[in-house]
C-alpha cells in the first residue's frame, strides 16, 4: 500500500457513493478502489497519466473513470459524504465559510479595475 492510497476508513465512506457496476459482458471492469487510488496518485503527485505506476492499472482506465465520475456528479457526492462525516464528529465550524474563486475569470461589465480604485 502506497502512502497515496486510501485507508480502509476512507474507502468505507467513498464506496457507497460510486456508481454501481452495470457491465455484464465484455472485459472485466477494473477494481474501483485500485482505479481511484490511481486517480489520486496522479492528482497528488502531478505526474502525467502515462507515468502512472502499473499497480494502479491502466492509465487510460483511470483517466476515463475520472471523467465518468465527474460527469455523473460522483465527486460532489463523495465531498458531501466527507462533510457529513466531519460534521457528525463536530470537526466543522459552519459559521465560517470560504469561497475560492481563483479559477474563475471575473465578469466583464459594469465593474472594472478602474472602478475598484475609486
Amino acid at each position: 500500500m502506497s502512502r497515496h492510497d486510501l485507508t480502509d476508513e476512507q474507502w468505507a465512506v467513498i464506496e457507497p457513493h460510486l456508481p454501481k457496476r452495470t457491465r455484464k459482458r465484455g472485459r472485466p471492469r477494473n477494481d474501483d478502489r485500485q482505479t481511484l487510488n490511481g486517480i489520486l496518485y496522479v492528482l497528488k503527485t502531478g505526474c502525467a497519466w502515462e507515468d502512472l505506476p502499473p499497480e494502479y492499472g491502466s492509465d487510460t482506465t483511470c483517466w476515463r473513470r475520472l471523467n465518468e465520475w465527474s460527469q455523473a456528479g460522483t465527486w460532489e457526492r463523495i465531498w458531501r459524504a466527507f462533510l457529513s462525516e466531519l460534521d457528525a464528529q463536530t470537526k466543522l465550524e459552519w459559521a465560517q465559510a470560504f469561497l475560492d474563486g481563483s479559477s474563475f475569470l471575473p465578469k466583464r461589465g459594469r465593474w472594472s479595475r478602474q472602478d475598484q480604485s475609486r
